[in-house]
């Protein structure tokens, strides 16, 4: 079975092994107890940007060690110069990679040409099965990860594998989901997410949606998991492009679904079309639980499971930044609307989402030049734009989309909000969108004024009129801008026998 788990990008336990070589891990020897202690070492570890840290003893492990737990798997790093050390690990890109990089890869990906999952056999993920009576969900460590969630999730970084009646699509997604009962989860399947457009078809003939759970899944599986790709496009086969080569992906025992071959750990079973059960609280990505806040979801059915040897479930213990959450939900959604404009003809250069927003700001650079060459009017441009993300599923989380000119780095907030707050006038510069999706996990969209869960959407726009016309007509006062390079030159190359 070695030949599954050479790759970081390609195999979830040789990833674990490159974090420890890296330094960026912390095995954690002594007993922990799932109820929260394990929780709250990794909502610390995130908080600080530390170590990923690996619970290799944990109180309720059964005698094959199922599981052990992995927090923060995509966190950041402490160190500038390998802060998405992590994300990068999870495509084979070197650890020095910027944001810029790593969407970039994402995006390539896109246009290559599609190679399709190969099936094998066997794998790694079936050296263990457990069937229904032999597993209880409440007494194996299935974390609570708030004092004031509704249940212990233990689907924060898992795939739910899905697909339609028909066979045409095959969907790989992240959704939360919590323990039920012991047979039992119950998960957030809601409008637009791709779970809930494969649940539909399954309703509509009256059947319950075969379906898997995978955890520890290939890194570069679970990045396209969180990235909005568009509807019906598989996932496997983008992440076969985005790899250069097929994932190894083996049948389920009790239906067809086929999940990857060196998974940690696979639930089988199936999604319930008519059963639903209390689901949440949860402290969700914009860091905020609601005590009480209980809605009734679809309930998961885990009729097996079958599991690698001393298997490890990673999670992802969302809140204030920064977690996977905001370090793949917003950079990935930023890239396809980047992806959704240039192919609509739009000068986009750039699109990142900020952290500092709790990721649900999309900043767009703007070739400015072409901008002008366009002719057109703020309005006019700020509309198109948010017509096309708004009414799209890739805009589903994003509230704020901020337009910005090619003088403003995007992936630094600092300048971002430099032009946020001094080139876009509150209420005129500004075009409100109220008749499109909201994302109701935002707390003003759920717990605010207005609708829930429609509406509450602006395109900010924080180019000054100038941009559109004839060009910039200021210059920054800063020590870039100000003075002659020959000057900067002397000052940088004396700086520190000034004393600095």
């Amino acid at each position: 079975m070695a030949s599954f788990d050479e790759h970081p990008h390609t195999s979830f336990r040789a990833f674990v092994d490159t974090l420890r070589a890296d330094g960026d891990l912390v095995d954690i020897n002594e007993e922990c107890d799932a109820d929260l202690e394990v929780a709250a070492i990794v909502r610390l570890a995130c908080e600080t940007d530390d170590k990923a840290p690996l619970f290799n003893k944990l109180k309720g492990q059964n005698e094959n060690g199922l599981w052990r737990i992995l927090g923060a798997p995509n966190s950041l790093r402490a160190d500038p110069a390998q802060r998405y050390g992590r994300l990068a690990r999870h495509l084979n890109l070197p650890v020095t990679s910027s944001m810029k990089d790593v969407l970039d890869k994402m995006v390539a990906a896109k246009t290559g040409k599609p190679i399709p999952p190969r099936t094998v056999a066997t794998g790694p993920c079936k050296e263990f099965k457990l069937t229904s009576d032999q597993f209880d969900l409440t007494t194996l460590p299935s974390p609570q990860l708030h004092q004031s969630d509704g249940g212990k999730y233990i689907q924060t970084y898992g795939m739910h594998v899905v697909q339609t009646p028909d066979g045409k699509w095959t969907n790989w997604s992240i959704a939360r989901a919590m323990v039920d009962d012991r047979n039992h989860l119950v998960g957030l399947v809601h409008e637009p997410q791709h779970i809930w457009q494969v649940q539909q078809e399954w309703k509509k003939i009256g059947k319950d949606m075969p379906w898997a759970l995978a955890f520890g899944v290939p890194p570069a599986a679970i990045m396209a998991a969180s990235m909005p790709l568009p509807d019906g496009l598989s996932e496997a086969e983008y992440i076969g492009c985005l790899v250069g080569s097929p994932i190894d992906v083996v049948k389920c025992d009790t239906n067809d679904l086929l999940v990857p071959a060196n998974s940690e750990i696979v639930f089988e079973g199936f999604c319930s079309s008519t059963e639903t059960s209390g689901e949440g609280p949860f402290g969700e990505m914009h860091g905020y639980v609601f005590p009480g806040d209980v809605h009734q979801m679809p309930k998961f059915t885990v009729n097996l499971i079958t599991h690698r040897k001393d298997a490890i479930l990673p999670i992802s213990n969302c809140g204030r930044l920064t977690d996977e959450t905001h370090t793949m939900i917003g950079p990935l959604a930023a890239a396809e609307i980047g992806f959704l404009l240039r192919s609509a003809g739009l000068p986009i250069k750039e699109a990142s989402s900020p952290f500092e927003s709790q990721v649900t700001w999309v900043v767009l650079q703007v070739d400015t030049a072409k901008l002008r060459e366009m002719k057109t009017t703020s309005e006019a441009f700020c509309r198109k734009i948010g017509d096309l993300v708004f009414g799209h599923k890739v805009g589903a989380t994003i509230h704020r989309l901020v337009i910005i000119g090619d003088d403003i780095d995007a992936y630094d907030f600092k300048d971002i909000i430099w032009a946020f707050s001094t080139r876009c006038r509150p209420g005129m510069d500004e075009y409100h969108f109220e008749d499109c999706v909201g994302f109701p996990l935002i707390p003003y969209m759920s717990h605010g004024n207005g609708p829930k869960g429609r509406g509450g959407k602006v395109v900010s726009d924080a180019l000054l009129p100038v941009e559109y016309t004839t060009g910039k007509d200021w210059e920054a006062a800063d020590f870039k801008n100000s003075y002659p390079a020959a000057l900067q030159q002397k000052v940088l190359a004396n700086w520190k026998a000034l004393g600095f």
